[in-house]
């Protein structure tokens, strides 16, 4: 603190959640859609023209006079990273449940995956019900929220949902265990497939009671910013295209690894050939 740290080395990438997700599966072929809520500012930012350019579908999003587009500042050094984030644009969310043009969207959709802090829970518990009565299946990353892992309407959330992807100290933190094993299996009693991401140890997912463990590839760490994010479309690429869960981890171990090798998580897009080819590896 009191300090100022220069860097030689400065980049602005798409990222997040939402946005990396969202890149990495449309740039396997996944049909991608995107809703959320920016500021007017983002219709001139290149991260919103690349997602044009990827074909992603942004016209169900919400244009805000009143709020900025959200913004990240990463500092990576030695293979981590932390973080700064200003998104006050992303209270109340929920409130897009209630635009045509998202319901029309939802409609049209087969999966929804929730990269966004689900508060209050309740509301979003009984929103995310009525998707999934409607055929939705639904995955979450509920990111680093301590408060959403204190509160106890978190399982009733989880429930609701198909899959949730936290990494290994989400999955410690939201349930209280020591070790992340025990941890996936406390997570498996709220949620039908918890997926934990573990770094370069790859992953972990319960199915049936039964721990699956994934190796990842080696590759040499410049940015670990967004990799997590980048398993989620991996991932969330193999589940749509009919794939076993054994290679829909492979699929999420490749994509989150190869996410490392340069600043920004969506920065290394891999393509579906180059995906099969390195998923061989595993």
């Amino acid at each position: 603190m009191g300090k100022e740290v220069k860097t030689r080395h400065f980049a602005e990438f798409p990222g997040g959640g939402v946005a990396t997700t969202a890149m990495v599966a449309a740039g396997l072929g996944t049909r991608t859609a995107v809703v959320t809520r920016v500021g007017t500012d983002a219709r001139e930012r290149p991260a919103w023209l690349k997602f044009e350019q990827m074909g992603i579908d942004t016209r169900a999003s919400e244009y805000s006079r009143r709020f900025s587009t959200a913004m990240t500042v990463c500092a990576s050094c030695d293979g981590d990273r932390m973080m700064i984030t200003h998104d006050a644009i992303n209270q109340g969310l929920n409130t897009l449940f209630k635009r045509p043009a998202v319901l029309r969207q939802f409609h049209r959709a087969r999966h929804l995956h929730l990269a966004c802090m689900p508060w209050p829970l309740q509301t979003w518990a009984l929103a995310i019900r009525k998707f999934r009565s409607e055929g939705l299946t639904i995955s979450t990353d509920l990111g680093w929220n301590p408060e959403l892992f204190e509160s106890s309407g978190l399982p009733a959330l989880l429930r609701e949902c198909d899959f949730t992807f936290p990494n290994e100290l989400e999955a410690v933190a939201m349930t209280g265990e020591k070790s992340v094993e025990r941890a996936a299996r406390k997570l498996a009693k709220w949620v039908p497939m918890p997926v934990l991401k573990l770094g370069r140890d790859g992953c972990m997912a319960v199915e049936d009671g039964r721990i699956l463990r994934v190796k990842s590839i080696p590759v040499q760490v410049v940015d670990a910013t967004g990799a997590g994010d980048a398993f989620n479309g991996g991932f969330l690429h193999g589940y749509l295209s009919g794939w076993s869960i054994e290679d829909c981890l492979r699929a999420g171990n490749v994509c989150g690894a190869m996410a490392t090798t340069r600043p920004g998580g969506s920065s290394r897009i891999v393509s579906r050939r180059k995906l099969r080819a390195l998923m061989k590896q595993i």
